[in-house]
């Protein structure tokens, strides 16, 4: 077993958990090794490097950036799985959307350690984006086309640190807004005008205590799509109360238009992309 602990995950307080988990480890006599990222690529890097060595399941200490970021290692450049690695999660962070959606312990070292010990393993879809220049990137949660990057950068700036994650993400949605201008996009061929957001999923948690009720299964190739283009009141209370919205739901979808992408909680890019479903990967989750 591999771990990746990023000690700046939670702004700095992913590095208060070591000690405990460490502890929890050698209780259960788990052999491992681990390194400690200084940014966040290093978690990429790190996991590409543990699939290529052969390690049998590869562990992400931290949040959902240094969770993105390991699972993006378990891909070639040309999207092809590098192993059959087992996936498992010791969260830190702050916005723990993931672990929330597949039922995994929140800042809690002992429960975590225990389901990497004693777990079953669950196959989870993955999905990918494919940018025009040929870059690949995946997401296990949600990408966001148009708002969310905006929202992204501004939630990310240190607010979350000061009002926690729920009321920072909810103050910079208000303040994103204010200045924002909707985009016009072509979705799978079909034009969609004044677009505040489009929302390509996998699971139920996409952003700090925003929920969007979907029927996808865990296994699921498919993603929902949700298309924000007006009644923004109406939609930002349904998302945080995680009542039912209308969806749509689509094996591949391929976006034009002129504005940025964001997933599970980072801006990176713009249009136009292809998003597809990759190899899936396994998750170690609770017995």
């Amino acid at each position: 077993m591999y771990l990746i602990f990023n000690p700046g995950a939670q702004s700095g307080k992913s590095r208060d958990f070591f000690a405990r988990i460490h502890a929890a480890l050698a209780e259960r006599e788990i052999d491992y090794r681990h390194d400690i990222t200084t940014c966040l690529e290093d978690a990429e890097d790190l996991a590409r490097q543990a699939n290529l060595a052969g390690c049998k399941s590869i562990v992400a200490v931290g949040g959902d950036g240094t969770l993105n970021r390991v699972i993006n290692g378990f891909y070639a450049p040309d999207g092809k799985r590098l192993s059959q690695a087992r996936l498992g999660v010791i969260y830190t962070g702050t916005s723990p959307d993931f672990c929330l959606s597949h039922g995994l312990p929140v800042r809690d070292p002992g429960k975590a350690v225990e389901i990497l010990a004693y777990g079953n393993v669950r196959s989870i879809g993955i999905g990918r984006i494919a940018y025009a220049d040929g870059r690949l990137r995946h997401f296990a949660c949600c990408a966001n086309i148009g708002l969310g990057a905006q929202l992204a950068r501004a939630a990310n700036c240190g607010i979350r640190g000061r009002l926690g994650d729920k009321a920072g993400t909810f103050f910079s949605l208000l303040r994103v807004l204010k200045g924002y201008l909707p985009v016009d996009l072509v979705v799978n061929g079909q034009k969609q005008d004044g677009v505040f957001n489009l929302s390509i999923g996998k699971t139920r948690y996409v952003a700090s205590g925003l929920k969007i009720a979907n029927a996808l299964k865990a296994d699921d190739t498919r993603f929902y799509l949700l298309c924000i283009q007006n009644r923004i009141p109406f939609h930002i209370f349904h998302l945080y109360s995680g009542r039912p919205l209308a969806l749509e739901y689509a094996e591949c979808v391929d976006i034009t238009g002129d504005a940025e992408v964001e997933f599970d909680g980072d801006a990176c890019g713009k249009l136009p992309v292809r998003i597809a479903p990759a190899p899936p990967i396994g998750l170690i989750v609770s017995p």
